[in-house]
């Protein structure tokens, strides 16, 4: 899917960093954003379409009473088991890559210039790269990143860390990135780094229109 008639660009960045902010003003822009964490979301909801292979692969206890998938006992188990990852993940990847293909394939049917897919551990995976064009890394302190997690979710620094510690380091992404977007400022610096890199993605699209 990529090429100057069908352009993806890569979106990264570490917890905390603000990927969903430059993601949605790339949307505002026109980009056909798709969030690969959203769809894992919506495949282990409730009803979700991997919620019947969970099922088989681990038992009723890995589900939820609402029929979602149990996240907290499913990170207990990964944690316990260290093949547990990997099933999971061999249900859930296949089915992730499928319907981000297809969204970014719809949102560039219906006229987007470019499509913008936001890939939490695009680093880490090793996969996603060979399916963009670019990588733009939103990059932050890691001061930054921990102050704004544990104001979002009420976590301690100390849990903040653990899980960046999970992730790839700072380095490994700004190396693995075409583009950066530094978010240790405000709102509007943001803003204008996302409209430059929008005018960018426009001249590879091979679009020429402004108006975003």
């Amino acid at each position: 899917m990529t090429g100057a008639d069908a352009l993806v660009i890569g979106l990264t960045g570490g917890i905390g960093s603000g990927k969903s902010s430059a993601a949605a003003i790339f949307a505002k822009f026109g980009a056909a954003v798709v969030d690969a964490d959203a769809i894992a979301h919506e495949l282990t909801a409730p009803a979700g379409l991997a919620i019947p292979a969970i099922r088989e692969s681990f038992g009723d206890a890995l589900i939820a009473p609402d029929g979602a998938l149990d996240r907290a006992a499913m990170r207990r188990l990964v944690f316990a088991d260290a093949t547990a990852k990997a099933r999971l993940e061999a249900i859930l990847h296949p089915m992730i890559r499928a319907e981000t293909e297809r969204r970014c394939a719809a949102g560039l049917a219906a006229g987007a210039p470019y499509a913008m897919l936001v890939v939490p551990l695009l680093v880490e995976s090793k996969t996603y790269r060979a399916r963009v064009a670019r990588v733009a890394v939103v990059d932050c302190s890691e001061e930054t990143q921990v102050a704004r997690v544990v104001a979002r979710n009420g976590l301690t620094s100390e849990e903040v860390r653990r899980i960046m510690a999970t992730q790839a380091s700072r380095a490994e992404r700004l190396a693995a990135a075409d583009d950066v977007i530094d978010n240790d400022g405000d709102m509007t610096s943001l803003l204008a780094q996302v409209g430059a890199l929008h005018r960018s993605y426009l001249e590879c699209s091979g679009k020429t229109r402004t108006d975003g």
